[in-house]
């Protein structure tokens, strides 16, 4: 076998206040979605920086992770890549935001909302994917798990050596 498999490591942050959760909408191939604050672990991040890092860029709250509701893996075809099958493994941490910070969000984003699991479940169809519910739901059954369990291994973070 020639080909490396990778999934695309993603993670998201949800996000509960007075019975709504934050959520950002934004633009993406498939037109205007709803989405966690969410986005793609990058070179030299832990899973929780990068949960930090995508609330606060998407949504201009400061995140503060507090457990981890659920890992996720799922496969979509984008139509941004050709058609291509795309496999994600997704995140999802609970945590708190203060007020939104007086800063621009993240290109793509077009706004914030804060909506009831009821508003979610019937916008299902502007999902970014099956799984912004899935996450809501889970978090909603009590789903958490202490943030020991998300370990980084310092090799994992920093800089990262030339090759």
């Amino acid at each position: 076998m020639s080909e490396v498999w990778k999934p695309s490591v993603t993670v998201a942050a949800v996000i509960e206040r007075d019975g709504r959760f934050l959520m950002v909408e934004e633009h993406s191939a498939g037109g205007l979605r709803i989405n966690q604050p969410a986005g793609h672990l990058e070179p030299g991040e832990s899973l929780i920086a990068a949960a930090v890092r995508e609330a606060l860029e998407e949504s201009a709250h400061v995140f503060s992770p507090t457990a981890l509701v659920g890992t996720y893996l799922s496969r979509n075809v984008s139509s941004s890549r050709g058609g291509m099958s795309v496999t994600y493994l997704r995140f999802a941490f609970a945590g708190t935001v203060g007020e939104q910070l007086q800063r621009p969000l993240d290109d793509g984003i077009v706004r914030t909302l804060w909506m009831t699991r009821e508003e979610l479940a019937a916008s299902a169809a502007r999902h970014r994917s099956p799984l912004v519910l899935r996450c809501v739901d889970d978090y909603l059954r009590g789903q958490r798990a202490p943030l020991e369990l998300v370990h980084t291994d310092p090799s994992a973070v920093g800089d990262l050596p030339d090759h």
